[in-house]
């Protein structure tokens, strides 16, 4: 006869099993909490962060942070000051981000390996943004510090592309013959700042971020100081205005792709022109242009008459050709809401190859309504007038329009509505025109612009007003 707890254990423990192992099928976890947000933070290092009295034969340098990172984009992001003759290897590997040297370390020198944004976790790719490692091979780390700002002198704006670059070496020549000692990035509101520097002098310049880090073209952007900085306990903050001297030159291309397509196969020889018409009609504030398809050898004016209905020319227009020899300008005091006849004599234009336009033509055409454009009315506030302002309406990074000023204020009847950035050119040598910079052969900085951040809304049938203040 079985015992009672035998009989208890072989009959109720099978059911006990199976309802526990049921109940623990659906437990459910406690929730993950919130996404992880926090950059990798350095939790060691060998040698420590700023630490002092390196030895200068110095290979390898580990990195360890809390969680798992990886590296991207570690060439374009590095930088590593003074600067080194060889580039690192450095690699990451779970939490570890190790650095293996190929240069013998300066005595006293210290050192800073700025990551920039290389570094960031592997789970949710959070980034160390501008972390930084200091150590030095003196015995004090170099606290000093240089910032400032870097604007495209022609423009106002600010490029994020370009570097601040210093050089122990004064002279002119360095820049175009040796490597920078320091140089760190720009970020996008112009903004530089150099950290761990040592006390001294050095000349400062602004370059685009290339691989030779030297100005050794003139149509690179470029910026100078007019003289050296000086860095120590209270270094002085400075204002860079980037230039290119001469414009690199659009190459062209040639083949038959390059070439204007031509019925039935053949090159069509014909002279050609578009009118600067907008459905027919003439814009109140510009002049009326043809813009033929090849330069011109000549242009007679006296074939192209500007005329009434009645076929009449009419009084005080002039005709002139540009200097690219491709545009035909008739410039009149337009009136509004006006019909005009724009007559062209077959031999008015004619090219290098003696082609004149097939035929004598006329342009038939309306100018606009005055209720189609807006008035303005801008007013300056800290305008410095004995500084020759200019101000610019762009548009498309183009200048539509220039104005100098010679009072805070700006007023206009009529302006062609649209959506205008403004600049204020201060114009040194008063020409109208942005000047550019020169460094070698006669130091001259370029002229500067300033942008006026708030585009200003131009709309038709309206008075538009807005104050500016600089």
């Amino acid at each position: 006869m079985k015992h009672p707890v035998s009989i208890f254990l072989t009959i109720f423990l099978p059911v006990i099993i199976s309802l526990l192992l049921h109940s623990c099928a659906n437990i459910i976890p406690p929730g993950g909490g919130p996404r992880d947000s926090l950059p990798p933070r350095l939790v060691a290092a060998m040698p420590k962060d700023s630490a002092t009295g390196i030895d200068i034969h110095t290979r390898n340098i580990q990195l360890v942070f809390d969680e798992y990172v990886t590296l991207q984009s570690i060439q374009e992001n590095l930088i590593i000051s003074p600067l080194l003759k060889n580039i690192p290897t450095i690699d990451s590997k779970l939490r570890n981000v190790m650095i293996r040297l190929r240069d013998t370390l300066e005595p006293n020198t210290t050192y800073t390996i700025n990551f920039g944004d290389a570094i960031k976790d592997v789970n949710e790719g959070n980034i160390a943004r501008n972390f930084s490692y200091v150590f030095s091979t003196g015995r004090t780390l170099d606290r000093h510090s240089y910032r400032g700002k870097v604007f495209l002198a022609e423009t106002g704006g600010t490029d994020s592309t370009l570097i601040v670059v210093l050089h122990h070496n004064l002279a002119d020549t360095a820049i175009a013959k040796e490597r920078p000692r320091y140089y760190t990035r720009i970020n996008r509101k112009g903004e530089f700042v150099f950290s761990n520097l040592p006390e001294g002098s050095f000349a400062a310049y602004v370059l685009p971020n290339d691989y030779t880090k030297k100005y050794d073209d003139s149509t690179k952007i470029f910026a100078f100081l007019d003289g050296p900085v000086h860095v120590g306990p209270d270094t002085k903050t400075d204002t860079f205005y980037a230039y290119q001297e001469a414009k690199r030159k659009e190459k062209t291309t040639t083949g038959t792709a390059a070439k204007p397509t031509a019925p039935a196969g053949k090159d069509d020889k014909r002279l050609k022109y578009i009118a600067s018409l907008d459905n027919g009609q003439q814009d109140l504030l510009s002049s009326l242009q043809l813009t033929f398809n090849r330069k011109l050898a000549a242009a007679d004016t006296t074939k192209i008459l500007l005329c009434d209905t009645n076929y009449h020319p009419v009084a005080g227009y002039t005709v002139s050709l540009d200097t690219s020899r491709t545009k035909i300008s008739v410039d009149y005091p337009w009136k509004e809401n006006t019909a005009f006849r724009l007559m062209m004599a077959k031999e008015a234009a004619i090219d290098s190859s003696g082609v004149t336009l097939s035929k004598a033509d006329t342009i038939r055409f309306y100018t606009q309504k005055e209720s189609n454009y807006g008035s303005i009315h801008l007013q300056f506030s800290n305008l410095d007038l004995t500084k020759n302002p200019v101000l610019q309406l762009i548009q498309d990074n183009h200048i539509v329009a220039s104005f100098p000023l010679t009072a805070p204020e700006l007023k206009r009847k009529l302006y062609k509505p649209g959506t205008y950035e403004l600049r204020i050119l201060f114009d040194a040598n008063k020409n109208g025109v942005w000047d550019t910079g020169k460094f070698f052969n006669g130091k001259r900085q370029p002229e500067r612009v300033q942008l006026i951040p708030t585009p200003f809304n131009v709309r038709g049938n309206w008075d538009n007003q807005a104050k500016v203040n600089l």
